[in-house]
């Protein structure tokens, strides 16, 4: 009830100037029709029509789309904290925490190591994450979203133009929150700055972006008393900074990424025909180059030694492994309106992950402080449409260093009609595991360890069909086969001690070929102004040991109904939103690594996660309302999103999408 006033105030304020009868109505302001008049300094004082779709968003891979100021039930799923649609992910209790897997893709964007600590990256961007501007006027997006206890979560964009050929935008998306239980408090920032640039003459472009992130997060170590202190419904318990965690002051951890980024392509096209009547370019050959350079570390720290990791050499525990890379590309590209688009290139990697000292175990076994080297490698892409075909295909070879790799990209897809479509594509790549499968070392004695020598690539063959059709739904299939499936788990060669549950977690190799299949697929059905929306996914795991472990259903069905009021100044849309995964031995999650590890002793989930939502459009603002979770204290007190770490009790939380024009 403390969010009642001022939820009528975000209401209601928008409501008072709603009734002006000036206001245009629903249709004359959605997004498709959004228009706005600016005037050109010309002699005619001819005037220029400026819509919506003037305001370009440009991914990595330079698929554009326009800015959405519409508010549909894909809003509803992308409106949280990574601002993605997490049907295949389950949070942690808090926000900023881990989110475990409840589906699995094995086509790495990267084709080298990573530096590791994967579940504390699901809100750190890569490159690939970034997009680019190209808007007519000024333009501002505003998102914000309450937390839990003690913070807010925002992210604020302003992109503007010096000209029609040069854009520059600006970003920051940070947030705090303590969190319902003890020690669980997390916060971060995301600083991005992008520029893109073309000629008069559109002989040279570039964009270039610099990012700098950092993630903070305390680690309570999960609950140790889950049975009588959460499970039970004890409501002594309910207020959650009353249960007992396994770190507590004194011990706790504290783990943090931080990476800086700097970014630039650019291109100049030596050679290119005029365009025709229809304005398309028939003929041009440029050169390009591609330069990224990034540092990052991820850092582990406590005050005093837990015995849950084991024995330590040194305390306090001050883990900290480094990478800095840096990534040339030099290509040469053809296009050809008949022949299509052809590119080959050469790159440069060098890498360099390291940690501070030389470790010499008790046994005489040296783990060396850092693995650099340079990697060489050769390219190509290619793309044509051939009638209503677009076929696609780029591919990597290394030719030197000892992060040996490839990988092959392929896809064919085929539009019908404007509501139908079907792709297939391929994938295939050989790569070595993050860097921290590879050498870690720690103050803890059993987190050391050097595998560059015993551990090989793993290889990903992977095949996909999917089908995007308005009347039949959206219909995915992959099945992949995975050798070395690279993984965390507990050494079954040392025996499990009381209290010392995650002394022995190390990375291991399967040495036998995992296959895995996933098919999703999404419809709504629609009635009047109510309307159902289904996605479900079904998952099989074929393997000789229990090392890849995911729900074989989970499923999200949404009922909503959607409306004009208030003389049509605003839309409204509210609905409950059911989500449901079957019991599987979730992974564990290590907060000295930052990662999830295979276990198979405890099975979870089978619980079901009710959401009831109001959400509305005034103008070009969203407005979100959601009770999150609200069947959790009549359903049972079994709800984890990893062992001994709860998912979510019911809480109310709102905020708010906003754009501005100038």
């Amino acid at each position: 009830m403390k969010y009642v006033f001022l939820l009528l105030f975000v209401f209601c304020c928008p409501l008072l100037n709603a009734q002006v009868d000036s206001i245009p109505s629903r249709k004359k302001i959605d997004s498709t029709r959004f228009k706005m008049m600016a005037k050109k300094k010309l002699p005619s004082e001819a005037v220029q029509e400026i819509t919506i779709k003037d305001y370009k968003i440009i991914s990595f891979e330079r698929d554009t789309t326009y800015l959405d100021t519409t508010l549909t039930i894909q809003k509803e799923y992308k409106y949280n904290y990574l601002r993605k649609d997490d049907f295949e992910l389950i949070p942690f209790a808090n926000v900023g925490q881990p989110y475990n897997k409840l589906g699995v893709d094995f086509e790495r964007r990267q084709m080298f190591p990573r530096l590791g600590a994967r579940a504390k990256h699901d809100n750190y961007f890569e490159v690939e994450d970034i997009d680019y501007y190209n808007v007519a006027t000024p333009m501002s997006d505003l998102f914000f979203k309450t937390t839990f206890e003690q913070g807010q979560l925002l992210d604020a964009l302003l992109t503007l133009n010096t000209s029609k050929r040069f854009n520059v935008s600006l970003a920051f998306k940070g947030f705090r929150s303590l969190g319902k239980y003890q020690l669980n408090q997390a916060e971060s920032g995301n600083f991005r700055s992008t520029a893109n640039y073309v000629t008069e003459n559109g002989r040279y472009s570039l964009r270039s972006h610099i990012a700098a992130q950092d993630v903070e997060t305390e680690e309570n170590g999960g609950l140790i008393s889950k049975v009588e202190q959460f499970e039970s419904g004890d409501p002594d318990f309910t207020d959650r900074s009353r249960v007992d965690t396994r770190f507590s002051s004194s011990d706790m951890g504290e783990n943090k990424i931080l990476g800086k980024r700097y970014f630039l392509e650019h291109q100049y096209k030596m050679l290119r025909t005029q365009k025709d009547s229809s304005m398309v370019e028939k003929t041009s050959l440029a050169i390009g180059h591609i330069f990224n350079y990034e540092t990052k570390y991820y850092q582990f720290k406590q005050d005093a030694s837990n015995e849950y990791f084991g024995a330590t050499f040194d305390s306090p525990i001050n883990d900290k492994a480094h990478l800095k890379t840096m990534y040339n590309e030099f290509y040469a590209e053809f296009y050809n309106a008949t022949l299509g688009r052809l590119q080959g290139n050469i790159s440069l990697y060098n890498y360099n992950y390291y940690f501070n000292s030389l470790l010499v175990t008790a046994n005489g076994q040296q783990i060396q402080s850092q693995l650099k080297g340079d990697e060489i490698s050769l390219g190509a892409k290619y793309s044509k449409h051939i009638g209503g075909f677009l076929v696609k295909g780029d591919a990597k070879y290394n030719l030197s260093g000892d992060l040996t790799s490839n990988i092959l990209d392929a896809s064919a897809s085929y539009r019908f009609n404007e509501n139908n479509n079907v792709e297939f594509s391929l994938h295939s790549s050989a790569r070595m595991p993050d860097f921290n499968f590879l050498l870690y070392q720690s103050d803890y004695e059993n987190y050391n360890w050097q595998n560059t020598s015993n551990f090989e690539n793993q290889k990903v063959n992977s095949l996909q069909f999917q089908l995007f059709s308005k009347k039949w739904g959206n219909l995915s299939a992959k099945y992949s086969s995975i050798d070395n499936y690279t993984y965390f788990s507990e050494d079954p060669t040392q025996e499990l001690v009381e209290n010392q549950e995650q002394a022995t977690i190390r990375p291991f190799q399967e040495t036998n070929s995992v296959g895995y299949i996933k098919v999703k697929y999404n419809k709504e059905f629609k009635l009047g102004g109510f309307a159902l929306n289904n996605t479900v996914m079904y998952q099989n795991v074929s393997q000789s040991n229990e090392v890849l472990n995911v729900p074989q259903l989970v499923t999200r069905n949404t009922l909503y109904f959607s409306s004009d009021v208030f003389k049509k100044a605003m839309y409204l849309q509210t609905g409950i939103t059911f989500k449901y995964f079957t019991s599987y031995t979730m992974d564990a999650y290590n907060p000295l690594l930052g990662e999830f590890y295979s276990q198979n002793t405890e099975k979870l989930g089978g619980f079901p996660m009710l959401d009831f939502f109001i959400n509305a459009r005034v103008q070009q603002t969203r407005i979100y309302l959601k009770a999150e979770h609200f069947n959790s204290s009549f359903s049972g007190y079994n709800f984890y999103a990893a062992p001994n770490y709860p998912y979510r009790d019911f809480v109310i939380r709102f905020g708010l999408v906003w754009n501005f024009f100038s």
